[in-house]
């Protein structure tokens, strides 16, 4: 099965740096790398370059589009549309995969659900004190080093550290009771199953996108599972000058409206026309 990593990305070298950084250390790399850029300046594909020549595999192509604001449905439908892979695992440039990250994604990988995970979060001290060595030693990942960083802040994110065998810690993902929605950072699902509901729609900005996906794969009879406590990743946290509140209340009308429709198909995805009845 050939495996696709798809990176969204804006305007963030240096978190993209660790990201790739987390990725070179997994125990399952993917077949290829794809940056979805959402029209990142020249620092970014210098970043880029950098990585690349450093590690030449996997290798790394980067999809980009000019910049017109917050589209990031826009650039991870041509990701989407442009991957050669079966399977594409998602995350955003601004986070840190554990080791065992897409080996896991890949492990639950059927062509019948989506997998979503969650995030563990660092404020904006803790993100500005991580260091590549950090990353590459697995040392964010750890338990006592979250701790000093303050981001276990409540038993569930404890959890998310993984503090149980594995086996335990998939039965909490099954027994844990919540929505099994599409999270962007942290999502995986065969490429088939993202072209039969056409991708992302491109009309959604901040704020609900993701969830929007989710329930319209839902719909089509590709529900989620969630890897909460066997897929963790770190958030770097990073300024949101394109949350709009009023988008995301109208998306959020938008996802429950779709959620009782059954709606599968968006004309505004990676194919711009409505589905053939």
């Amino acid at each position: 099965m050939r495996i696709e990593l798809i990176v969204a990305t804006y305007n963030s070298p240096g978190p993209l740096r660790l990201c790739l950084a987390s990725v070179a250390a997994q125990r399952l790399q993917p077949g290829s790398i794809c940056i979805a850029d959402d029209g990142s300046g020249p620092e970014t594909a210098a970043a880029i370059a950098e990585v690349a020549a450093a590690r030449p595999s996997p290798p790394i192509r980067h999809v980009w589009h000019e910049d017109r604001g917050f589209e990031k449905g826009a650039i991870l439908n041509r990701a989407i549309a442009t991957s050669e892979a079966e399977f594409l695992v998602f995350i955003d440039g601004d986070v840190l995969i554990h080791p065992g990250f897409i080996g896991r994604h890949v492990a639950m990988a059927r062509p019948d659900r989506f997998s979503s995970g969650s995030l563990i979060r660092l404020d904006a001290e803790a993100t500005a004190a991580v260091t590549v060595e950090d990353v590459v030693s697995g040392r964010v990942f750890e338990r006592a080093w979250l701790r000093r960083m303050r981001a276990i802040d409540r038993f569930g994110t404890w959890l998310k550290t993984m503090p149980f065998p594995e086996p335990v810690m998939a039965l909490l993902d099954r027994a844990t009771p919540v929505q099994r929605a599409w999270c962007g950072a942290n999502a995986s699902a065969f490429r088939a199953a993202l072209l039969a509901v056409n991708g992302f729609d491109e009309t959604m900005k901040y704020g609900g996108g993701d969830k929007e996906l989710g329930v319209r794969l839902a719909n089509s009879g590709v529900p989620g599972q969630h890897l909460r406590y066997t897929a963790p990743l770190v958030h770097l946290e990073h300024p949101r000058g394109y949350a709009d509140p009023e988008h995301k209340r109208a998306n959020k009308a938008r996802v429950r409206a779709e959620r009782r429709s059954g709606l599968v198909w968006t004309p505004d995805g990676i194919e711009k026309r409505a589905r053939a009845s």
